[in-house]
């Protein structure tokens, strides 16, 4: 496992959302240089390429190992060891029972700040951000890719606190959102200009390929799922719409779909119609039928949530992907929404759920019943 990770706040990381030039009538600024990564590219099986940007600098260095590769950090990470199983990782249980307690957060979009903040505020983490959530569960509930510049970041602690929280008896959930599917598939409209003009630029691998399948992140990321559940709640990025009962789609289901699918060329999604189904506007990563209603499905009722919970066995749904003002009961607690603005310390917020009680909780650890 990584013994010990690179984290650091915005504040005291300079990291350039791009090499751009800044002019006024009498100066001319140059944003600071770029630093990105690690990215490790499994040359072989046992053999791993390690690099990064440093400083507007591409640095890359070959590390083996038998079961395990390992290196110090090589960036503004020095000093940190990373410690990478050879052997790909596993596809982890889709259902998990018995659980004493969950913190979920949702659509960070490489905002690594309002995560770490969130963590602490929950106390999922210490102050040296080291797992203390005990058996606790995790979820990070899809789109931590796109938009801000701190997406490598969020990865790498997530896949970090993955390990340390197995070891002490819990778990950690990342599960895909549309923005995830977005950068795997190559929709690079909204990754940002530190990645578009740095790392990419810099060694002509494109975005996606930083995420292949020969990347440690990449295979990493294709084990994840796309709906879990977790005691009697539901977690999916977007939502299940009330046709999935008809279709008789199990939770098993949709995330054997959508890893089955996730690498598909466009030429074969566009000829299948049940795919085209399942990663369209209906699907688990882009629905918002919870929310509004759209030309292609009417807003959810409350016997369509009541009929799609008790499909999978679930008595609440939480999801992310559609913005709320805050974390919220909806439809009678049988929804919960925890998509919240990113740009405002002051409404950062998780969901807690603990002794069949859930809570809204601040960076600042504040707490709220939920009613």
């Amino acid at each position: 496992m990584i013994k010990k990770a690179f984290f650091c706040t915005v504040a005291v990381c300079l990291f350039a959302l791009g090499s751009v030039w800044s002019q006024s009538e009498d100066t001319t600024v140059l944003a600071p240089p770029i630093n990105d990564g690690p990215y490790v590219y499994w040359k072989a099986p046992s053999e791993a390429i390690v690099f990064y940007l440093c400083a507007d600098t591409l640095q890359k260095h070959t590390v083996t190992g038998t079961d395990t590769v390992r290196f110090t950090g090589y960036c503004t990470d020095t000093g940190v060891t990373y410690a990478i199983p050879v052997t790909p990782p596993e596809i982890q249980p889709d259902v998990h029972d018995g659980v004493s307690r969950v913190f979920a957060v949702s659509d960070l979009h490489g905002w690594y700040d309002m995560f770490v903040a969130m963590l602490q505020g929950a106390g999922v983490v210490d102050d040296n951000l080291n797992w203390t959530w005990g058996d606790g569960h995790l979820v990070v509930n899809g789109d931590v890719f796109d938009r801000g510049a701190y997406v490598n970041e969020i990865l790498w602690l997530i896949y970090r606190l993955e390990q340390e929280a197995l070891s002490a008896g819990g778990r950690v959930h990342l599960t895909l959102g549309n923005h995830e599917l977005m950068v795997i598939r190559g929709d690079n409209r909204y990754v940002n200009e530190k990645y578009i003009d740095g790392i990419a630029r810099k060694t002509r691998i494109k975005p996606e390929d930083l995420y292949g399948p020969d990347m440690e992140l990449g295979r990493w990321l294709r084990t994840k799922h796309t709906a879990i559940k977790i005691n009697d709640i539901l977690f999916v990025h977007g939502g299940i719409e009330p046709g999935a009962v008809e279709r008789g789609l199990t939770i098993r289901d949709i995330n054997e779909i959508a890893r089955a699918h996730l690498d598909d060329r466009s030429y074969a999604r566009a000829f299948d119609e049940d795919v085209r189904y399942f990663y369209g506007s209906l699907g688990p990563f882009w629905y918002r039928g919870y929310f509004d209603e759209s030309k292609k499905y009417a807003k959810a009722t409350q016997q369509d949530l009541i009929a799609v919970l008790a499909h999978f066995g679930a008595e609440s749904v939480v999801v992310g992907h559609t913005g709320v003002d805050r974390v919220e009961s909806l439809y009678d607690g049988l929804v919960y929404a925890i998509d919240i603005p990113e740009d405002d310390p002051a409404l950062w917020q998780g969901l807690l759920w603990e002794k069949g009680r859930f809570y809204r909780v601040f960076a600042s650890g504040k707490r709220e019943v939920i009613e």
